[in-house]
């Protein structure tokens, strides 16, 4: 995988720069939220040690964020055997602040099997490729909707609506391993753009938040979001997805969306 393959590439200064695969469906100068929300699993995990895994993101989306460069940082807000607790910030090189966010992370132990519902995985096996589920966005240029791999489970297909898809996802940051919950992270935010109930070219449907709760760290390759969005006449909406990994369920995440008409 070359540089420019990753959702990023940092400078020596310590600049996240977006590629490609970055860009969003709605700008041609901006990121889509979801490699933003791995940079932020990314700041947060680096700060917190290997030693607790990050089990839920929460990430206020306050400006578009600019391909052309952004600084995170992140800082414990809470250590204690049990969890650890971080506030991560995003600004532009301006120093305008664009997203901030808190992490938990909670100590694993080895406790034994415990009884837990099963719910039935689809088979990446038999999933079919197809384009990614937004469709057409707001401009021609590559972005994240071009660049990603996408394969429909049985049943499913591209259209509006409810749906399940499974995504294959680039190294978020040039020269360096991907974690498992930083990998998942991109899918995470797609629940809108999986479960449209317009096209993009006749109604907005951008995401303000997210939510991440993870209760597996996910397994590495193919993940897969069930997802749904709920619209109202108001201008506000919402979508929800579950999250998979080829094992089964990992995770939920949740989106606020503000909802626009296209002119």
């Amino acid at each position: 995988m070359t540089e420019a393959d990753a959702f990023f590439h940092q400078r020596a200064d310590g600049v996240f720069v977006g590629n490609d695969p970055a860009r969003g469906a709605w700008s041609v100068d901006h990121c889509h939220a979801g490699p933003v929300a791995g940079l932020v699993a990314r700041a947060a995990e680096v700060e917190v040690g290997a030693e607790k895994q990050l089990t839920r993101l929460t990430m206020d989306v306050l400006r578009p964020v600019p391909l052309a460069g952004i600084r995170v940082a992140a800082e414990t807000t809470r250590h204690t055997r049990t969890l650890a607790t971080t506030r991560v910030t995003v600004h532009d090189l301006d120093d305008a602040l664009l997203v901030q966010a808190t992490t938990m992370h909670l100590a694993e132990r080895d406790i034994g099997p415990v009884p837990t519902p099963q719910i039935a995985t689809p088979r990446i096996e038999e999933a079919e490729a197809g384009p990614f589920a937004i469709g057409a966005g707001r401009h021609d240029l590559p972005n994240f909707a071009h660049l990603l791999e996408t394969k429909y489970p049985p049943g499913h297909e591209f259209g509006p609506g409810p749906k399940m898809i499974w995504l294959r996802t680039p190294d978020l940051v040039a020269g360096e391993p991907t974690s498992p919950v930083q990998g998942i992270c991109a899918l995470a935010d797609c629940g809108n753009g999986i479960s449209w109930n317009l096209p993009a070219t006749k109604m907005g449907f951008m995401n303000t938040d997210l939510t991440l709760q993870i209760h597996r760290a996910p397994e590495p390759g193919w993940h897969a979001a069930d997802a749904i969005s709920h619209w109202h006449g108001n201008g506000i909406g919402m979508s929800q997805a579950v999250l998979f990994d080829a094992k089964g369920p990992v995770g939920t995440a949740l989106q606020t969306l503000t909802l626009f008409p296209a002119s």
